[in-house]
């Protein structure tokens, strides 16, 4: 029997908040969102609508307690030390980067100001086999018994030094210990024509040099997206 062929359209939707304490803003909140519509399998759908929704839930909960109560205190010792208040920030945004094939991948950033001379982000991401729902791993491209952790670090490792010719100074003295020390299997996600591995912010470069990606051709680890 043929497998169904399953397919989404994305609608995005977006979340605006301001708080105040004694009428002053102290906190906006912006979140942008995807509602997902998989056809041929509606329950698939309610799976990873349900992720995406418990994930916007937890934010909105950390951004309107723990958030909202630090820029409390802080507004209100600015009022007593006599110094200029900035509002905080919380920003959550999805970006969808592969969407066809009976898979669906996405990347969510997580961008909070608190002060200071700059903001913060933290990235985490999904993958999804659209028929039935259930979430993509690492793993999951590559043949049982794999030793695949070796094989994309050693990869980074060679596209690092390339990197480096080009751009000298764009990741930390000892960036090839730190690939290895901060890799997480559960920082990627899918595009077109490869997966792409990040590292946080100061995982293995300074803040100038952002959020790290590195891209892995399908045809160099021998798997390509199909229903």
């Amino acid at each position: 029997m043929r497998k169904p062929r399953c397919f989404a359209t994305i609608n995005m939707r977006e979340i605006n908040c301001k708080f105040k304490h004694d009428d002053i803003e102290i906190l906006t909140l912006n979140i942008k969102y995807p509602i997902v519509n998989v056809y041929n399998s509606p329950r698939a759908e309610e799976m990873i609508n349900n992720q995406i929704s418990m994930q916007v839930n937890e934010y909105i909960k950390y951004a309107t307690n723990t958030l909202y109560n630090q820029a409390m205190n802080t507004y209100i010792d600015s009022l007593k030390n006599n110094f200029p208040f900035h509002g905080y920030e919380a920003y959550m945004e999805y970006t969808i980067t592969y969407n066809g094939n009976c898979f669906l991948s996405l990347y969510v950033d997580k961008y909070e100001f608190t002060g200071g001379a700059h903001g913060n982000t933290i990235r985490t991401s999904n993958t999804w086999e659209l028929c039935t729902g259930e979430s993509i791993y690492l793993y999951c491209f590559f043949e049982p018994h794999t030793d695949y952790t070796h094989m994309i670090i050693q990869e980074i490792i060679t596209q690092t030094g390339e990197n480096l010719k080009e751009n000298p100074g764009i990741y930390f003295d000892d960036y090839k210990d730190l690939i290895i020390k901060n890799f997480n299997p559960y920082s990627f996600y899918m595009s077109s024509n490869e997966i792409t591995i990040y590292y946080q912010q100061y995982d293995i470069a300074p803040y100038s040099t952002g959020i790290v990606e590195f891209t892995i051709p399908y045809v160099k680890i021998g798997w390509f997206p199909s229903c």
